[in-house]
């Protein structure tokens, strides 16, 4: 790197000769100061590395090739496609974990196949002064593609983005409630979305989505 471009990039606006010599000086000694040289085995290492980066990805879009031309063979995975931040990653995995929907009786039972259903923990305390918390009991590859559903949902969506402002309402400085209301659109919202919409064989309509609870 030449020094003056260098100098543009560790300053934001020039203070004179001092300023000049005292990073002048910095950038004179940091050739042999900074870093090592890698030598022929370092080179090999890169090389290998860069190869088999090539052919992760080129592995991964394959299988999410395939994935797309099996699932498309399920009429419930259009339905799935059409709610917001439903990509086909997210649409496959959660085809795959509820399959058929009609084997679910309530939306509670869904909610238990993704481990996000309450439970109780005790540790020895009394029944009236137990704490609900996650179950975390199900699926976890399904809880994590719906909490990155519910962060594009929330953020890119202006149907669900008006009911994350509203369920945050008051709340704002309270800490980590951004993570527990994009959760709550996850379970509350997307995946009951997504069961409700296999059941009926129908696209995503916003206008049954519900703001205010």
């Amino acid at each position: 790197m030449k020094y003056e471009d260098f100098f543009r990039l560790v300053t934001t606006r020039e203070r004179g000769l001092i300023q000049h010599r005292r990073l002048k000086a910095i950038w004179d000694h940091a050739h042999c100061s900074i870093g090592c040289s890698a030598g022929i085995a370092a080179e090999f290492e890169a090389e290998v590395l860069v190869e088999t980066l090539k052919r992760v990805r080129q592995t991964i879009g394959s299988i999410n090739e395939k994935v797309i031309e099996i699932c498309v063979l399920f009429p419930e995975y259009k339905y799935l496609l059409s709610i917001p931040g439903f990509g086909p990653v997210v649409s496959a995995i959660v085809l795959a974990a509820i399959g058929d929907p009609f084997r679910f009786d309530s939306g509670n039972q869904v909610l238990k196949t993704a481990g996000w259903d309450l439970s109780a923990n005790r540790s020895g305390k009394r029944s009236d002064s137990v704490i609900p918390v996650i179950s975390k009991r199900g699926k976890a590859d399904l809880r994590y593609a719906l909490y990155q559903a519910a962060l594009i949902a929330s953020t890119r969506n202006k149907h669900f983005t008006s009911w994350f402002i509203e369920k945050l309402k008051g709340r704002e400085k309270e800490r980590g409630i951004k993570t527990k209301m994009r959760v709550k659109l996850a379970t509350a919202k997307l995946l009951i979305i997504a069961w409700t919409l296999m059941k009926k064989k129908e696209p995503f309509n916003p206008k049954l989505l519900r703001i205010k609870k």
